[in-house]
């Protein structure tokens, strides 16, 4: 039998992390626990962990400075779960790139579907059906329509800045051939973008073209996945050229596109 998503519940108080564990075990998951960073770390290393919950105020550590580090050196989704309910919090988190954010006090169930919306989320873009373990079947040759399909008798294939993304058969190809494999999340906003190149698209914008998808009330959730999205694709995603964010709007693809 294929196995369970292994999450990794992050939290100094013993008593929420044997509170996620029972849920989450009860619903299939497979768990394991950290009180500090150096645990995290630990668990992270030996690999094979598919999300992480990470409690804000962990102890005397910063849980923004851990999302930090765990982004730098893992592709691992982030919910953070925190007391700390301010709305500057919940943005900066999410800025970080955590993929969600719930706050205390929290309903088990809650969490539960979260957690599960954020894994469905980062499925490969080829798959139709996932294994608990993040295998997956494989997709019919005929693939989903896309959100906007390139004007009458246009390729199905566009090229920008060196790399080629097939609308139709939903596979992007790098500018050294290589094939680069997105997530059904990631793959749905670079086509929004490259079907409005260098046209400004706002955060609830982007939300409607990838209907579909189970958001949080806060749309900074956008923002975790384009960053996900610069990682793949930008020479350096620290100082992105193509994604441009355009400040207290939404994101853009600066460069031209043209017919594959």
């Amino acid at each position: 039998m294929p196995e369970s998503p292994h999450i990794l519940v992050v939290d100094d108080d013993e008593a929420v992390r044997v509170l996620l564990r029972d849920c989450l075990e009860l619903d299939g998951f497979r768990v394991s626990e950290a009180a500090d960073s150096r645990a995290m770390a630990a668990v992270l290393a030996a690999d094979g962990i598919d999300l992480v919950t990470l409690d804000l105020m962990l102890g005397g550590e910063n849980g923004l400075v851990l999302a930090r580090q765990i982004r730098a050196s893992h592709d691992v989704p982030i919910v953070m779960i925190s007391g700390k309910g301010d709305t500057i919090d919940k943005v900066v988190g999410l800025e970080l790139g955590a993929d969600d954010y719930i706050t205390k006090p929290f309903h088990p169930r809650e969490v539960v579907a979260r957690i599960r919306a954020v894994l469905r989320r980062q499925q490969p873009v080829q798959a139709i059906a996932s294994s608990p373990s993040g295998r997956v079947a494989e997709a019919p040759a005929k693939a989903a329509a896309p959100q906007a399909m390139p004007q009458s008798g246009a390729s199905s294939r566009v090229r920008f800045a060196g790399w080629t993304l097939d609308l139709a058969s939903r596979e992007l190809t790098g500018p050294d051939k290589a094939m680069l494999e997105l997530t059904t999340a990631e793959f749905n906003l670079l086509e929004a973008l490259v079907l409005r190149p260098q046209r400004v698209l706002s955060r609830d914008t982007i939300m409607d073209v990838l209907k579909g998808h189970d958001w949080t009330p806060f749309d900074r959730s956008i923002d975790a996945m384009v960053s996900r999205l610069r990682r793949k694709i930008e020479p350096d995603p620290a100082a992105p050229r193509l994604v441009k964010t355009v400040r207290g709007v939404g994101y853009m693809l600066s460069c031209p596109v043209e017919p594959a």
